[in-house]
């Protein structure tokens, strides 16, 4: 029985070879569960947490999150992986991390999600480039500029899409690009302008290299999830983690100020 189809785009798995792969997942997750539950019952060794969260979170909270979760989980060992939000989703459905803080996620039955906060994006743009703007700046404005933008997957794009698509108006990308670093270069040089979260160019408004405005009418906002898959389960130090996470979230609203709103 074929378990895998090649083809021009590389390897798919068939039918049979999906059922194996998420079978597979299942048993490495409950042998990690059982090795957890009896580590908890020896007390001798650190329970073990890989949290995925995305760039802009890592670039306002930066080393405070290793800092903090030393005092406030010592028996936690905490790895994480840092990647736009839809890869989080898809390596938390592979079990190849235990929690994840992601923006948009999609109700799917093999997923827990609690929404945390509301978040809004902010038009981005060289100093030149946003002479004569105010605070401020229309959606449709926006919509009249050639931006950067990530890939058709990105949840960032899609908002913007959306929001092009209620004001019946095109969307202009003039250039796609999925590294974070790439898209600032080439607004900072004035090749496009673009929409992204504040967190991601935080620095680079901060020391006048950019400038960030709120947009509005309509406002352009994501919703932030703590997620899980519905096949862990409890962490040992389950209280510990989530009141270190919720601290972390409402440490992150608050650098974020104004264009955050917790629920």
């Amino acid at each position: 029985m074929p378990l895998l189809v090649r083809h021009s785009r590389g390897v798919t798995p068939t039918r049979s070879g999906q059922v194996l792969y998420e079978r597979a997942c299942e048993i490495l997750r409950i042998v990690e569960n059982t090795k957890n539950e009896i580590m908890g019952f020896a007390g001798s060794e650190r329970e073990s947490l890989i949290l995925g969260i995305t760039p802009g979170l890592t670039n306002v909270m930066g080393r405070k999150i290793f800092v903090d979760a030393r005092e406030a989980l010592p028996d936690v060992h905490l790895s994480m992986v840092e990647e736009m939000s839809y890869v989080l989703i898809e390596a938390l459905e592979r079990d190849e991390i235990d929690l994840a803080i992601a923006y948009e996620v999609a109700d799917r039955p093999a997923l827990l999600r609690a929404p945390l906060l509301v978040e809004e994006l902010v038009f981005v743009a060289a100093p030149k480039t946003a002479e004569g703007l105010g605070d401020t700046i229309e959606m449709a404005d926006v919509l009249e500029r050639e931006l950067v933008l990530a890939g058709e997957r990105d949840p960032v794009r899609q908002l913007v899409v959306g929001a092009a698509e209620r004001l019946a108006l095109p969307l202009k990308v003039g250039f796609e690009a999925t590294s974070v670093s790439m898209m600032k270069s080439l607004v900072m040089r004035g090749d496009a302008a673009s929409v992204m979260p504040r967190g991601s160019v935080g620095a680079e408004i901060d020391t006048g290299r950019l400038v960030g405005l709120r947009i509005v009418n309509p406002v352009v906002s994501r919703t932030l999830y703590l997620v899980r898959s519905s096949r862990r389960a409890p962490f040992q130090a389950e209280a510990e983690i989530s009141d270190f996470l919720f601290a972390m979230v409402d440490s992150f609203a608050e650098r974020m100020g104004n264009l955050v709103h917790k629920l």
